[in-house]
């Protein structure tokens, strides 16, 4: 047992020294790690700033959501089109949470129905509702749904040998499916409205400076800890195994490896951490709609971890922010050509940029070396 626990303190400390020689990543870290003590403090003393902070919170919601579909896609060439449908549910039962917290203080005044319950005429509040009166619970659900319906969906999917285009395919049937029932008035949670009207979090405003803040907190934490927790895995044996699955599953398979089990538990994982960039995110726009399931959504996804850089981590977090700042802008200014925009940045780098963003430090050395 202690020569087990010995190895074990040693694989960690290895993990942390390859940890320590991702330069790019440290930045990264750094970066969140003093916007953690510096912007939250601003946002509260500025008077002007309502809104920045809760903007700043959603990029990094979406940037860990993009390193969730990194981890599988970059390493394990797991395609998934719709890796929104664990980040929605992600959202939903934070969201359930939030109306359950609002109370009578809803429209109607019905202290256990949501107001679209009461609308619709839902005399009692449905079972799949009970528990998310609670904190502990509703982050439990945010875990758990995600993660249970992933490694269902791929338990089935990776034992059938479902590979390849195939399995992109029906991941994003899955989305679709979620957005269609979700859409449904009587599924229980909103229709096409969603849930929204959110008046607490935790007791306190969810609308107040000290609490945008405190959830901006809660977003660059997480994603430090997911990009940690992803670097770990890669810098493991298990990465090692990953990458040749990716690169050669049917050797791997040869070699003894059984690559079923380890592609259902990356995606698993995955799963996981866009359920929990679902449920900040959620908190911080206000609102959750069936309109998160959409699979063009989930496409997006892909496009931000491909102009980032696909395989290395630090390139979806750039990637998420960076289309995401360029998105909030150019709608502003022409919603119309936005989308347009986003076709033509993807073509011209997947062109000139095979790894994306993360090849422009390539370039420029290449430009200057000529010199």
């Amino acid at each position: 047992m202690n020569k087990q626990l010995t190895e074990n303190k040693k694989s960690l400390i290895t993990n942390i020294f390859l940890l320590l020689g991702d330069t790019t990543g440290k930045y990264l870290i750094t970066i969140l790690i003093i916007s953690i003590f510096l912007l939250p403090i601003l946002h509260i003393y500025i008077p002007e700033d309502s809104y920045t902070i809760s903007l700043l919170g959603k990029y990094l919601c979406f940037a860990l959501l993009a390193l969730s579909l990194d981890l599988i896609w970059g390493y394990a060439g797991i395609l998934s089109l719709g890796h929104g449908a664990f980040f929605g549910l992600g959202g939903y039962m934070m969201g359930m949470h939030l109306m359950r917290e609002i109370g009578d203080r809803g429209v109607y005044g019905n202290p256990e129905l949501p107001d679209f319950m009461v609308f619709l005429n839902w005399e009692k509040l449905p079972w799949f509702w009970y528990g998310f009166d609670s904190f502990l619970f509703a982050s439990l659900m945010v875990i758990l749904v995600p993660g249970l319906l992933a490694f269902i969906f791929s338990a089935l999917a990776f034992g059938s040998r479902v590979t390849g285009v195939y399995f992109s395919i029906i991941t994003q049937a899955l989305v679709f499916t979620l957005m269609l029932a979700f859409f449904q008035n009587n599924f229980g949670f909103g229709g096409n409205n969603g849930l929204t009207d959110f008046k607490d979090i935790l007791g306190k405003d969810i609308s107040s400076k000290e609490t945008r803040g405190a959830l901006y907190i809660c977003s660059a934490f997480m994603l430090i800890l997911g990009y940690l927790i992803c670097r770990i895995i890669i810098s493991s044996k298990i990465g090692n195994i990953l990458v040749g699955i990716r690169d050669r599953e049917t050797r791997m398979r040869f070699l003894g490896y059984n690559t079923t089990v380890f592609k259902i538990i990356i995606f698993t994982i995955s799963a996981v951490l866009a359920g929990i960039a679902g449920a900040l995110y959620v908190p911080q726009v206000g609102i959750i709609n069936p309109g998160e399931f959409s699979p063009i959504k989930s496409i997006e996804i892909v496009v931000w971890v491909a102009l980032g850089g696909r395989g290395f981590l630090y390139g979806a977090i750039i990637g998420a922010i960076v289309v995401n700042v360029l998105k909030s802008y150019l709608t502003i200014i022409s919603p119309e050509i936005w989308i347009i925009f986003l076709g033509l940045i993807f073509i011209l780098v997947t062109i000139y940029l095979p790894n994306g963003l993360t090849d422009l430090r390539r370039l420029i050395k290449r430009y200057y070396g000529r010199k």
